[in-house]
């Protein structure tokens, strides 16, 4: 055991000497893979809040139907009643004006607004939840309701969410496709940057064969080679995304408290920022295997 992590110690002290004297070129694949990196996560940063705000949200298809303002009580009672016998409906939940400016008055920034209200400008509504949700069978229902006595119009409050998560998982499609193709270039930078280590040590590499240094051995420092290059290019990513956030949420701090909101971007958590790191290192490793085994191959000592 304690050779085999005396090998390993000596072929990522190895690996991490060869970085370094790369220098600029170690530097510019490293923010090449950062930059490419911090795009998909950048997106992911963005979606968050929108996946937040779909998880409080009921997607279920409903309607709501809203009264005239001149409407009484019991013109409500009375369009319950016809609401609840309507065999298309499975359930019509009453929402009275009075507990809707309440439920107005506790959204945050709402409070004063409510408050100088001489009148309550709310009507009594109801919340329909049909038996059948196809779209069609949605609409017809809506128009019907339209011409109760007393409605004043029927709103689809579904819709908008709906919308919504789809905008979301065309998103989420759009930042996968983004991560492979991105995963993909990021493979290429370490292949090349291997392949061109092992052009320039060739003859070093030879001379380890002769000596009777096993392809294990050889293969290894090329290995963290990979490894820590996607590491630290994922490193990268995560501080450009972190200052990116944090200067955005200058602004959108700014934009929230005119609307009385606290709403900012969120920054990954701790888990997520170290699962990057580790996803671009077994990027890393990938690209270093490739193009260990496509160019070791072509060295044997003559």
């Amino acid at each position: 055991m304690r050779s085999w992590l005396r090998h390993h110690r000596m072929a990522f002290n190895s690996a991490a000497r060869k970085l370094a004297a790369q220098k600029s070129a170690a530097f510019a694949s490293v923010l090449a893979i950062g930059i490419a990196i911090s795009l998909p996560l950048a997106g992911y940063i963005l979606l968050e809040p929108l996946r937040g705000l779909l998880g409080r949200v009921a997607l279920e298809p409903q309607l709501t139907v809203f009264m005239k303002q001149s409407a009484k009580r019991d013109d409500a009672d009375a369009l319950g009643r016809t609401l609840r016998g309507d065999v298309r409906i499975g359930s019509a939940r009453l929402i009275a004006k009075e507990a809707a400016l309440k439920e107005l008055a506790s959204v945050e920034g709402m409070a004063d607004v409510v408050s100088v209200l001489a009148i309550n400008p709310l009507p009594d509504a109801y919340v329909v939840r049909a038996r059948d949700t196809a779209p069609e069978s949605m609409e017809r229902l809506a128009s019907e309701l339209q011409a109760l006595p007393g409605v004043e119009r029927v709103h689809a409050d579904s819709l908008w969410a709906r919308r919504l998560a789809s905008i979301a998982a065309i998103g989420r499609v759009a930042l996968m496709i983004l991560s492979t193709l991105l995963g993909f270039g990021l493979i290429a930078v370490t292949f090349n940057t291997i392949r061109l280590q092992i052009l320039t040590l060739r003859d070093e590499i030879e001379v380890s064969k002769l000596l009777g240094a096993t392809d294990g051995y050889i293969r290894r420092p090329y290995y963290y080679l990979g490894v820590l290059q996607g590491a630290i290019g994922g490193a990268i990513a995560l501080i450009i995304v972190l200052t990116g956030t944090y200067i955005m949420n200058l602004e959108v701090g700014v934009l929230a408290d005119s609307y009385g909101s606290s709403f900012r971007l969120p920054f990954p958590p701790l888990a997520d920022a170290v699962s990057v790191i580790v996803y671009a290192g077994l990027l890393g490793w990938l690209g270093a295997h490739l193009s260990v085994s496509r160019h070791l191959r072509d060295i044997e000592p003559s």
